[in-house]
């Protein structure tokens, strides 16, 4: 999960500010610390939050003097060891550890994970023994900038190494504890909350965020948001981690607190999902259609190689992320990533196996659907979350790619942005939209934004994918046509060339954009070249981002969920709020 806040000017914020200036006459920065620290002119007491950021700099300046700048991530397993000194040997997964253009200066990075590597993460051209395979994620806070190798750990090698700019991986245990004595020792948070809150209070302390008018901003410095829950409201702390301060507070409204309900049965099902569901390619075959899917570890459930009676329909569809923002103007909220529930990169995690069952229009059976559920472990609680994907699979031949938040979230004002990533089936595609005089193909990368003055073809369609032969699919978005509760996609779609040897998404992707960008800038549009790329007869990636928004009004509820008393119970109503596409058959002239 990740976050991004913004600071609206008020008197809060005016007393914030004087804190913290008051702050800095007592004690200084934290550059002044750590040199009298030095020499031995001062000494942090363990409870500081000086002591840590003095611990975290003296590592920095440990590791920058090191041939290789790189932190790494210590483990009494000797294959995560391994693993990363595998990776470090191989030059293209470290090409981004030295300034060559400034004297090779040192350019600090530090490996955030070592997994193990899952069929989602793995193309189908490598070989490997099974087990034998890991994932190793290093973040460069220079470049802001994640590197991803697949390490062979029986044969000693890198199978592939991806890099993405402007991304970020999960953070290690270190550096969340870090951001948590930050948060919990800053006078700020003491006098906003009106006392001073413990370790072990702040919720979603991994998520990383973005804070408007600061380096926080779009994610251009790593950090985060230890947030706390008080009554009706939740403190957001935003914590930036590159520089290791405070940089700002923000509240929101997350309605009428009640207890949680727990949905897992905790570690035994856990690991009967990930044995069962991740580490194994599943098949289905059910009213002539054929599929695999897979829980990935952070890119929800993946379909693949999907065939309708005998014709291949898709290559793959899954869910890359869930951008969550709570302010038009300030610019803060949640990144979340959706997928396996242990080695994963997800904050909300699925909880129970994926669910297949029949599809029921009009009192009659029209298919079937594939369904996956998310949960927060305190979910319906105030900021947990929990979210769905559907895939739905018809008779004739349609099928439908959806998801939905089902609440209750970390306030009451959120607008949801999931992406979704779609490729359908065949070499050479041809993608075209409705315009009133009919259908106009795009002969380049581009985006566009579903509006209420979007045209439709008669049948309600607004694009058409197809083959040279004139076989394909229109696709028809949510206008609250579905039945699902759904009111509107208001969807963002990209169309991009399918480049499978840059990884630009055809195996795990970490969170590719950040949360609270109101505007075509979701994450897809990394992969549209400054000089959009030809994609006309070239085979190519869908890119499908709704916007749904929150509501806990009564009779109006939506994107929410709730607890009630019923024979002295609790029990969850939950308002979900369903997003996505259908795709339509349609057959050569």
């Amino acid at each position: 999960m990740k976050l991004v806040l913004a600071f609206s000017i008020c008197c809060f914020l005016m007393s914030t500010q004087q804190s913290l200036l008051a702050q800095q006459k007592a004690k200084q920065s934290n550059a002044v610390y750590l040199d009298e620290y030095k020499k031995g002119l001062w000494a942090p007491a363990a409870q500081d939050t000086a002591y840590f950021v003095v611990e975290r700099k003296q590592q920095i300046e440990k590791v920058l003097k090191q041939s290789l700048p790189v932190q790494l991530l210590i483990d009494s397993n000797e294959q995560v060891m391994l693993a990363q000194q595998i990776a470090l040997r191989d030059s293209n997964f470290i090409r981004y550890t030295v300034d060559k253009r400034n004297g090779r200066k040192p350019l600090l990075s530090q490996i955030f994970g070592v997994y193990p590597a899952r069929p989602g993460d793995l193309r189908k051209d490598m070989v490997y023994l099974p087990g034998s395979v890991a994932r190793v994620e290093m973040y460069n806070f220079a470049y802001n900038l994640s590197s991803v190798a697949i390490v062979d750990v029986f044969a000693l090698k890198v199978l592939s190494v991806n890099h993405y700019p402007q991304s970020q991986p999960d953070l290690p245990a270190a550096l969340v504890k870090l951001a948590v004595q930050i948060a919990v020792n800053a006078p700020e948070v003491e006098k906003a909350l009106g006392f001073k809150p413990s370790a072990d209070q702040p919720v979603m302390s991994s998520t990383k965020t973005a804070l408007n008018r600061t380096r926080c901003e779009r994610s251009q410095h790593l950090c985060v948001a230890p947030t706390f829950v008080q009554g009706k409201r939740a403190l957001w702390a935003i914590v930036d981690v590159t520089d290791q301060r405070l940089v700002g507070l923000r509240w929101t409204n997350v309605g009428e607190d009640a207890p949680s309900i727990v949905v897992t049965e905790k570690k035994l099902q856990n690991e009967n999902i990930a044995d069962c569901y991740c580490e194994q390619v599943n098949k289905l075959n059910r009213d002539g259609w054929k599929m695999d899917y897979v829980l990935t570890s952070s890119d929800g459930l993946m379909i693949s190689g999907v065939q309708f009676n005998g014709r291949d329909v898709m290559h793959s569809a899954k869910l890359v992320d869930w951008h969550v923002s709570y302010s038009n103007t300030d610019g803060f909220g949640y990144s979340d990533a959706v997928g396996c529930p242990i080695f994963s990169q997800s904050a909300v995690v699925a909880t129970e196996p994926p669910q297949i069952f029949e599809l029921v229009e009009a009192d009659t059976t029209a298919g079937f659907v594939l369904e996956q559920k998310y949960y927060s472990e305190l979910w319906p609680g105030p900021c947990n979350y929990s979210y769905a994907q559907r895939f739905l699979f018809y008779k004739d031949g349609r099928f439908r790619v959806t998801c939905a938040s089902i609440g209750r979230g970390c306030g009451n004002d959120g607008t949801y942005r999931p992406v979704m990533r779609i490729v359908m089936a065949g070499e050479q595609q041809r993608f075209s939209e409705w315009q009133q005089n009919g259908w106009v193909p795009w002969k380049k990368e581009r985006w566009q934004l579903q509006q209420p003055t979007t045209n439709y073809a008669p049948d309600g369609s607004q694009y058409k994918i197809e083959r040279k032969d004139q076989t394909g699919y229109l696709i028809e978005p949510g206008k609250g046509q579905f039945g699902d509760g759904g009111r509107g996609d208001k969807a963002f779609v990209y169309v991009t060339k399918n480049h499978p040897e840059k990884d630009e998404g055809e195996t795990d992707l970490i969170t590719i954009g950040p949360c609270c960008n109101t505007d075509f800038r979701q994450g897809p549009e990394k992969f549209i070249d400054k000089v959009p790329e030809n994609i006309y007869d070239i085979k190519l990636v869908i890119w499908y981002v709704p916007q749904m928004k929150n509501d806990d009004a009564p009779g109006k509820q939506y994107c929410w969920a709730e607890t009630y008393l019923e024979n002295g119970v609790y029990k969850v109503k939950a308002y979900p709020c369903f997003a996505g596409p259908l795709f339509k058959p349609i057959q050569p002239k």
